[in-house]
């Protein structure tokens, strides 16, 4: 008799539960984004399989139809809604590696956030970055962005992990994940899209991923990407991954190596006469 498919339906394993949501709540950071103690009841309930993601989202729908002006400041509204959808993509079957895996995420995380949720913006925008004193990391021409995107995707699936040691296996992902985010496709929600993406790849191929680092080190993991894409070979700065290898050593490995955000700050960038008065 052939076996009939069943409907993937979410974990009730609640340690995996809870790790979700720690990496969902934590990721907001990167964004200067703070969920709010509702948002924590909700995922509480959720980890006791009191409510679903979907019921979450309904009750956070319905707590933000009148937002406050304190919602507005803090993007309350984006922080809990984000995080519970981030979770929800975690506890699920993941995605084939495609670009277009990587706008359904975002499209997914930002629907009714932003008008452009799921689409590659079509200017070329800058950040300034407290580790660079303010400088930028280049990110890529919005006109190059698909030829980009699909040439780095291509390279990824072109190459296999069997058979790799560690160290290679470290820089691999390290690379592939330095060239996604460094694209910068979308207007807002970079870090927060690259991160869940990888996660989903990375589970996809079987590799164990510790979710309480994006918990506790989820800035460092940004400021770690950008120390990977930043270069002033004028002043002899060259880009290194080696902070963001460091990162999923611990990630992937069980590693115990010391993340410090302060180790990321590029000290060339604040010599007398550069200094902007950027905040560390």
């Amino acid at each position: 008799m052939e076996e009939e498919y069943q409907i993937y339906g979410e974990t009730t394993d609640k340690a995996a539960k809870r790790s979700y949501w720690d990496a969902a709540k934590g990721l907001q950071q990167v964004d200067g984004l703070k969920p709010t103690e509702y948002l924590t009841e909700l995922a509480n309930a959720n980890v006791e399989g009191e409510l679903t993601y979907q019921q979450i989202e309904d009750l956070l729908y319905k707590r933000y139809e009148q937002e406050s002006a304190e919602d507005i400041q803090n993007r309350n509204k984006e922080a809990d809604l984000v995080a519970a959808r981030i979770a929800h993509i975690l506890d699920s079957p993941g995605y084939p590696l495609k670009i277009a895996s990587l706008k359904a995420i975002h499209r997914e995380l930002f629907k009714d956030i932003y008008d452009h949720a799921g689409q590659f913006r079509r200017v070329n925008i800058y950040k300034p970055e407290p580790i660079l004193n303010g400088d930028t990391v280049k990110y890529t021409n919005y006109s190059a962005l698909e030829d980009t995107l699909e040439y780095d995707f291509d390279t990824e699936k072109g190459k296999s992990y069997a058979g790799l040691t560690e160290e290679k296996v470290l820089k691999r992902i390290t690379a592939f994940t330095s060239s996604v985010w460094q694209a910068h496709p979308f207007m807002e929600g970079n870090t927060r899209t690259t991160a869940v993406f990888m996660e989903c790849y990375l589970k996809n191929m079987g590799f164990p991923v510790d979710n309480t680092m994006f918990k506790d080190y989820s800035h460092y993991f940004r400021n770690a990407l950008v120390r990977a894409n930043f270069a002033d070979y004028k002043n002899g700065i060259t880009e290194t991954s080696q902070y963001l290898e460091n990162f999923y050593k611990n990630l992937l490995s069980g590693g115990n190596i010391r993340l410090r955000n302060r180790d990321l700050v590029l000290k060339e960038r604040f010599t007398p006469g550069r200094d902007r008065g950027m905040e560390l």
